[in-house]
């Protein structure tokens, strides 16, 4: 898998994550603890995406 395939894939988990954080955010009852871990994971894709981005 080349850079720019493997940054695309994990962009594309990035905003089906946010995606998926605003509906629990929307949605009463939910789940403080699995929103948490979403917010966590998300970040740390943010955070590989940003430092593969300055190769």
């Amino acid at each position: 898998m080349s850079l720019s395939s493997h940054l695309q894939e994990l962009k594309k988990k990035h905003q089906h994550l946010s995606e998926h954080v605003e509906i629990l955010q929307r949605s009463p009852g939910s789940d403080d603890l699995e929103l948490a871990k979403l917010k966590k994971e998300k970040l740390l894709l943010k955070e590989e995406i940003t430092r593969l981005s300055a190769h």
